[in-house]
């Protein structure tokens, strides 16, 4: 639903209070409202944010946007994913709209012609990244965890992925990918996941200049500026930096099965652990997905954000068949055995051309 702009704060909250949006000094603030559920994204959430965005977009009394999660745990822990297990299951057809549905959503973000501000306290991982990545001015804290997991239930890095984990200086999207491997504030700006720093007590103060901000011509430099007052830009001692000529060595190799064989022999003192429980982590991981990732992710690299989105929808429509996502969803969310029957069951098992297949007919489609 839309909210009406005037000089008070004006509420427009949807049907099951799933997105709540509100208007305050020309700001439109959007929140994600699931906290019981880690405001894990709906397909009703997805549409409601996608008609406010436009509204606002096309409304010249709103000069930028703020997107958050209620509660203190997370900003968005991802899609509903028990949700898209039940349709595809019943044979509906949620998970086909939601996908498609999520990532104009995502892309839109990325193209919106007002600043957005997403304020990126708690878990931010899978669909909340997606939400966040195509922002202006991405913000983090110390309760801050962020990931691409998807891997671990048996699916690629979507929502952009493609697109924005490539991009990571050296290798270190390549490793966020294919691992799953959560990072917190300092790591994510090092990556340049996040532009700025806040402790999660000045998020409050934060709102409360947000409410006086004296608006100029620029509202994105505006937004800077206040931010500069509050926040920083760079936490010292991020971990990756120190991984970082290890994580370009081994996830520049050609295939997954050739890094986990060549982490397994690390005998560097200082890369021995991080090498080992990298490898314990993989081996936890869907094997057919992990491949799929590495290639998804180096051919991502090489395409414009469109076409990243294109390449993802092309492999969603044959995932929830022919990939391990049911299966790694029933495991670890439905059955919780934490016994996944992946399929390929190993890495050493991986056929190559089974791998490729996936990609087949993928430049025909973008076209």
């Amino acid at each position: 639903m839309t909210a009406q702009v005037s000089s008070e704060a004006n509420r427009a909250e949807t049907p099951q209070d799933e997105v709540l949006a509100e208007v305050r000094n020309h700001i439109g603030h959007l929140t994600l409202n699931r906290p019981a559920g880690l405001n894990a994204l709906t397909l009703n959430m997805v549409r409601c944010l996608t008609a406010q965005l436009q509204a606002w977009a096309d409304d010249p009394a709103i000069h930028a946007v703020v997107l958050r999660g209620a509660g203190d745990k997370a900003f968005c822990a991802g899609g509903d994913i028990r949700s898209l297990y039940d349709s595809f299951n019943s044979g509906d057809t949620l998970h086909q709209d939601f996908f498609v549905e999520e990532y104009a959503l995502d892309l839109a973000i990325h193209h919106y012609r007002k600043p957005v501000l997403a304020l990126m306290d708690g878990f931010v991982l899978g669909g909340g990244m997606g939400l966040v990545q195509g922002a202006d001015l991405r913000v983090v804290t110390e309760r801050s965890r962020l990931a691409m997991p998807e891997v671990a239930i048996g699916y690629f890095p979507d929502v952009g992925g493609s697109y924005f984990l490539p991009r990571i200086p050296g290798e270190l999207g390549i490793y966020l990918g294919v691992t799953g491997v959560q990072i917190r504030a300092a790591d994510a700006l090092y990556c340049r996941l996040a532009d700025w720093y806040l402790d999660s007590a000045k998020l409050a103060e934060l709102d409360q200049k947000l409410d006086r901000l004296q608006w100029h011509d620029t509202p994105l430099k505006d937004l800077q500026g206040l931010l500069a007052k509050l926040a920083v830009q760079h936490l010292p001692d991020a971990p990756l930096a120190a991984l970082r000529p290890a994580i370009d060595h081994f996830f520049a190799l050609p295939d997954v099965p050739s890094i986990v064989e060549q982490l397994q022999e690390v005998t560097v003192a200082n890369s021995h652990e991080w090498a080992l429980n990298t490898v314990h982590l993989m081996q936890t991981r869907s094997p057919l997905a992990m491949a799929v990732t590495l290639k998804m992710l180096r051919r991502g690299r090489r395409l414009p954000l469109e076409q990243c989105f294109d390449l993802e929808l092309h492999l969603d429509r044959q995932w929830f068949e022919r990939g391990d996502l049911i299966e790694g969803v029933r495991a670890l969310i439905i059955d919780k055995d934490k016994s996944p029957r992946w399929n390929p069951p190993t890495l050493q098992a991986l056929d190559a051309a089974h791998v490729e297949s996936f990609f087949h007919d993928f430049e025909q489609v973008a076209k």
